[in-house]
C-alpha cells in the first residue's frame, strides 16, 4: 500500500471513530429520558435489541456464518459488548453522562500503559489517577457524585478494555457480518435485565420508537463505524481519537439533559483526556 493510501484510510478510520463518538454519546443522552419510564436496563435491553434486529436485516450473517473457532470469539465479543452497555447505562443513571464516559474511558488507557515501556506513561497514569480522584463521592456537599454511578462506570472501563482486545483480534478479517452477530449475542445478554426492570412498558409502541431511534444512533451505527476504525488505526491511534469522547459526551449532557458540570469536574475530565492522548503518543 502506497502513503497516499495509507493517509485514505487513516483518514478513514479516524472520520468513523470521531463519527461513532459524537452518535454513541448524543444517542445516550437522548435515552436517559426515557430512564424514568423504563429504567437503565430497559433501555439498554432496547438499544441493543433494535441494533441487533437492525444489523442482521442488513448484513443477514446466516449466508455466510463463521466457523466455530471464530464463532467462539465473536461470542466472547458479544458477550462483553452487552455487559458494557449494561454496565455504563446504569452508571449513566446515577452520575452525569460526561463524567460516566470519563471514568469509562480509563479502559483504552488500561489496555495502551499494559504494554507501556516509557517512563513518561508513569506520569500518564498519575494524571488519570488524580483525575479520577477528583470523581470520587468524598465531598460532604450535594455536589458529590453517586458512589455506586462510579463504581459501575469502573465494571464499564473494564469491559471496554477486554472489548478493544477483542475487537482488534476480530478486526484482522471482520465483515460487518461479525458485528450483526456480536450485537445478537449482547442482546441475548441484556435482555432478560430489561424484562425483569421494565416488563410491559418495554413493548409500548411510543417506547418502543423512541427505543428504536436510540439504537439507530447508540449501536447499529457507531460500533460497525469501530469496527471500520479498528481495521486502520493502530491501537494507540485509535485510543487517542477517542480520548476526545468525555468531552463530546460532556458537551451532549450539558446541550441535551441540561448537565452543568462543576469545575473541578471538567479539570478532572481534562485530566484524563490528557493522560490518554499522552500515553498513545508515539514519536515517529
Amino acid at each position: 500500500m502506497n502513503t497516499p493510501q495509507i493517509h485514505q484510510q487513516t483518514g478513514l478510520g479516524i472520520l468513523a471513530i470521531l463519527t461513532s463518538s459524537i452518535s454513541v454519546n448524543a444517542g445516550a443522552a437522548f435515552a436517559k429520558h426515557l430512564f424514568p419510564l423504563i429504567g437503565a436496563f430497559g433501555m439498554t435491553s432496547l438499544r441493543i435489541g433494535f441494533a441487533a434486529v437492525i444489523l442482521l436485516l442488513i448484513c443477514r450473517p446466516w449466508r455466510k456464518f463463521p466457523n466455530a473457532q471464530n464463532l467462539k470469539i465473536i461470542a466472547i465479543y458479544g458477550v462483553i459488548l452487552g455487559l458494557m452497555n449494561l454496565l455504563i447505562y446504569q452508571a449513566f443513571a446515577r452520575i452525569p453522562i460526561g463524567i460516566a464516559i470519563a471514568i469509562e474511558i480509563l479502559g483504552p488507557l488500561g489496555v495502551v500503559l499494559a504494554s507501556a515501556r516509557r517512563v513518561i506513561d508513569f506520569v500518564w497514569f498519575i494524571l488519570a489517577l488524580v483525575g479520577l480522584s477528583l470523581f470520587l463521592p468524598l465531598q460532604t456537599h450535594d455536589a458529590a457524585l453517586d458512589g455506586v454511578g462510579i463504581l459501575f462506570a469502573i465494571g464499564a472501563a473494564i469491559a471496554w478494555a477486554c472489548y478493544i482486545l477483542v475487537g482488534k483480534k476480530l478486526s484482522t478479517d471482520s465483515t460487518l457480518n461479525t458485528v450483526a452477530i456480536g450485537m445478537f449475542i449482547a442482546a441475548c445478554v441484556a435482555a432478560p435485565f430489561g424484562i425483569i426492570e421494565a416488563g410491559s412498558a418495554l413493548f409500548s409502541p411510543s417506547i418502543l420508537f423512541m427505543g428504536l431511534m436510540v439504537a439507530l444512533f447508540s449501536s447499529a451505527l457507531p460500533f460497525p463505524l469501530e469496527m471500520i476504525a479498528l481495521k486502520r488505526l493502530p491501537t494507540h491511534i485509535f485510543s487517542i481519537i477517542v480520548s476526545a469522547s468525555p468531552v463530546i459526551a460532556a458537551l451532549c449532557g450539558w446541550a441535551i439533559l441540561g448537565e452543568a458540570l462543576l469545575l473541578h469536574q471538567w479539570i478532572a475530565i481534562f485530566l484524563i483526556v490528557i493522560a490518554i492522548a499522552g500515553s498513545t503518543f508515539k514519536q515517529s
